[in-house]
C-alpha cells in the first residue's frame, strides 16, 4: 500500500524531544512498550485513550521514548492558533475540522500519510472522555475505517496520571500554572503502554456495520491495555478534578473475561 515513505521533519523532531523534556519535568515518565522495527517504521495507526488536556504532549514524549514520529490528527482549533498552528504544518500533522463540511478531508490525509509510510495517531473517543471512572468512552469509527480501508495494524495506547497534572478545564490560566507548579512538586507518576496490535480479522471496509464491530474491537484493546496501569484504581480515580463533567451518555460496554 505504500508509496514514497515519510521522514519526519527536523522541527517535529525537536518538538518530541522537547515534550520528553516538559513531561519528565512534571511527572515521571514511564513507557512499555514491544514494539517491533516493522511496526514503528509505519504504515501504523496508534489508537490511544484520551484522559486529559495535555495528553498530546504525553503522547509525544512516549512516542519519543519508544522511537517513533507519529503524525497526530488533532482538532482544526490548534491549526488556527498563531505560532502552535505553524507548528503542526510545518511538522506534517493531520487536520480535522470537527462539525463542518470538510471534516472528511481528514481521513483522505490520513489515508495518504500512511501510504507513505507515516504513523498515524488518532484519538477514538473523539474528545477528552467524560466518564466519571475515566474509562474509554464509545469511539468513533474514523480509527477502524481508516484501518479497513489501508490494511495498516492498530496498536492500542493506554496512558493514566496526565489527568492530575491539569485541569479538564483550561479556561483559568491561574488555575492551570498552579496545577503544573503542584505536579512538578510532586511529580506524579504517568504510565503509557503499547499494547499489541488489534484482530480486525473477518471485517471489510465495504461490509455495513463493520466499521463499528472493528471501533469496538478497538476500544476494547484499549480498555485491556489500560487496565493494569490502574490496577489500583479499577473504580473512580483518586485525583479528583472539580472542573470536569461528567457525561455517560457515551459509555462503552466494557468486555469481560
Amino acid at each position: 500500500m505504500a508509496t514514497a515513505s515519510w521522514t519526519a521533519p527536523p522541527v517535529w523532531r525537536g518538538l518530541l524531544l522537547a515534550a520528553r523534556g516538559v513531561v519528565g519535568a512534571t511527572a515521571r515518565l514511564r513507557v512499555t512498550h514491544q514494539l517491533p522495527d516493522a511496526l514503528r517504521r509505519g504504515p501504523l495507526i496508534l489508537a490511544a485513550n484520551h484522559i486529559s488536556p495535555v495528553d498530546p504532549a504525553v503522547m509525544m514524549a512516549a512516542c519519543r521514548v519508544a522511537g517513533i514520529a507519529p503524525r497526530i490528527m488533532a482538532t482544526g482549533g490548534v491549526f488556527r492558533t498563531p505560532v502552535v498552528g505553524s507548528l503542526m504544518r510545518a511538522s506534517g500533522q493531520i487536520r480535522v475540522d470537527r462539525r463542518s463540511a470538510t471534516v472528511a478531508r481528514a481521513l483522505d490525509d490520513a489515508m495518504a500519510a500512511l501510504r507513505e509510510n507515516s504513523v498515524v495517531l488518532i484519538y477514538p473517543e473523539g474528545r477528552i472522555g467524560l466518564d466519571p471512572d475515566l474509562w474509554p468512552e464509545r469511539g468513533k469509527t474514523g480509527a477502524a475505517r481508516l484501518a479497513l480501508a489501508t490494511g495498516a495494524p492498530v496498536v492500542p495506547v493506554a496512558q493514566w496520571g496526565g489527568h492530575e497534572l491539569m485541569p479538564y478545564d483550561t479556561a483559568d490560566v491561574g488555575a492551570n500554572a498552579r496545577a503544573l507548579l503542584h505536579a512538578v512538586r510532586r511529580r506524579p507518576v504517568v504510565r503509557v503502554a503499547f499494547g499489541t496490535p488489534v484482530d480486525l480479522g473477518g471485517l471489510a471496509a465495504d461490509t455495513p456495520g463493520d466499521a463499528q464491530r472493528a471501533t469496538d474491537r478497538i476500544v476494547d484493546a484499549i480498555t485491556a491495555t489500560l487496565a493494569p496501569l490502574r490496577a489500583d484504581e479499577p473504580g473512580r480515580p483518586r485525583h479528583h478534578d472539580p472542573t470536569r463533567p461528567a457525561d455517560t451518555s457515551r459509555a462503552h460496554r466494557r468486555a469481560t473475561g
